[in-house]
């Protein structure tokens, strides 16, 4: 999952996004609320973390420009501002979460996955489709109980598409996913990527969508080597 990190603080954000990484969370920090809104129209971020006290402005007046233009990607006031007053306009201005600095970081992961889990409509932290069960914290995948080794690109590859069953996701979109803005990624990783899962899953885990990208596919395409796919017994 891609996160969007806007914090002023260098030491902070390093914190910050050293952490997350090793959750699996893919990570962009920027510190001014302009390097945000360019960051926002180039990156498909899944869920933002946002700083009110920035060089250039109030993180608020960037939450709620976000806001009125459309924007619903969660987002998520990280802030040294702890008044309640503060915490009720954060939350009427737009944000989906507010936490407070200093603050620790299982809890920071926690509320990500539930902003996460609540724009995916899902009410149960375990992800299930079909016979496949993911874990988000133990960062397990398994088919019928069978625990499936994947990568940690595999595994956030396919966490994209179970937080999205029913959309058909660009290129660009499962890219910024595994990628972060800085890496250098080859043209190939994506499709090398998307062959391992369907080699690990069963071929049809991950539908090709021609001319638009890809989809998950239906529970009943699940199956392990060696297995055949329900649909076909």
């Amino acid at each position: 999952m891609h996160v969007l990190l806007i914090e002023d603080d260098a030491l902070v954000a390093s914190g910050i996004r050293t952490g997350l990484m090793t959750f699996d969370f893919v990570v962009d920090h920027v510190s001014t609320m302009a390097d945000a809104r360019q960051a926002m129209q180039t990156v498909a971020s899944d869920v933002v973390i946002l700083d009110r006290g920035l060089p250039d402005g109030d993180g608020m007046s960037l939450l709620e420009e976000w806001r009125t233009a459309g924007v619903a990607t969660p987002i998520l006031i990280l802030t040294a501002r702890d008044a309640v007053r503060d915490r009720v306009d954060g939350l009427q201005g737009g944000a989906d979460d507010y936490l407070v600095k200093p603050f620790d970081l299982d809890e920071l992961v926690a509320r990500l996955r539930a902003l996460l889990r609540r724009a995916a409509g899902r009410s149960s932290a375990m992800i299930q489709h079909g016979s496949l069960t993911l874990d988000p914290r133990a960062r397990e995948i398994s088919v019928d109980g069978y625990q499936v080794p994947l990568s940690r690109r595999e595994l956030v590859l396919l966490e994209t598409f179970l937080q999205a069953p029913r959309s058909v996701l660009s290129a660009n979109q499962l890219k910024d996913s595994l990628y972060g803005m800085s890496d250098d990624v080859e043209s190939n990783a994506l499709n090398v990527h998307i062959h391992h899962l369907r080699r690990k899953l069963g071929a049809g885990v991950i539908e090709t969508v021609r001319g638009l990208g890809y989809r998950l596919g239906k529970p009943e395409a699940i199956c392990l080597p060696g297995s055949v796919p329900k649909g076909q017994l």
